[in-house]
């Protein structure tokens, strides 16, 4: 089947149906879509009526990047009405690996009333890579959401916080077996013996994922320490 052309994926972005601008999203977010071709279109969408609609373009905006993607991106964390759309696009400010994406998305983390953004904007903020997102990651730790203890998890874990390993291996013998995962995920990316001593214990844990998770960061430390 022919990819369609621009000409006819503007037409399908600017149809009374639904369905067409969904179509119409999903060529625009294919690798093989440059750019510059799917930038105009996707920022039209992102004002589109539709929840959904304006879902797939917040994270369009993460995969189709250009300089000017930040920016729409925060005005859309910040004041869109839909929480799902929200955290896409906290979401895809975490695909940009922009620096000055932090400050909103802990922003996001703090004062969103909703779990789903604030869960997407901690994952986002392990993205970033920035140690400066260490305090807003060891409060979601102590959150009651066990989510959100995930989030913050994995983040800590992409970002490589090593003197926070006493804070994560609190997690080592959680009820919740996906806490335990994400812990044994997140230890093969911190090469201190306290990783291994704990990874020991989880590759022997009752849930296979846990014991399985455990193995790959075990193989992972091995490189590293």
């Amino acid at each position: 089947m022919n990819q369609p052309s621009l000409e006819q994926i503007a037409a399908q972005l600017n149809s009374s149906n639904v369905s067409d601008r969904i179509l119409a999203m999903i060529e625009l977010q294919k690798e093989t879509m440059p750019v510059q071709d799917a930038y105009p279109l996707i920022k039209q969408a992102i004002n589109d009526e539709n929840v959904q609609i304006r879902g797939m373009a917040a994270f369009s905006l993460g995969i189709k990047q250009t300089p000017e993607n930040r920016s729409i991106l925060v005005s859309v964390l910040e004041s869109d009405p839909d929480y799902n759309v929200r955290a896409m696009a906290a979401g895809a400010l975490g695909y940009l690996e922009d620096q000055q994406a932090l400050a909103p998305l802990r922003h996001a983390f703090y004062e969103d009333t909703s779990w789903l953004v604030q869960f997407s904007a901690a994952v986002a903020l392990g993205n970033l890579k920035d140690v400066q997102a260490q305090a807003v990651l060891l409060e979601a730790l102590d959150s009651h959401n066990p989510l959100l203890q995930e989030a913050a998890i994995m983040a800590l874990g992409e970002i490589g916080v090593v003197n926070v390993i006493d804070r994560l291996l609190l997690f080592v013998n959680a009820d919740d077996w996906m806490l335990r995962k994400r812990l044994a995920e997140a230890l093969g990316n911190l090469p201190v013996a306290q990783s291994q001593a704990a990874l020991d214990g989880l590759q022997q844990d009752s849930n296979p994922l846990v014991a399985e998770a455990a193995m790959r960061s075990l193989q992972k430390l091995a490189k590293l320490l």
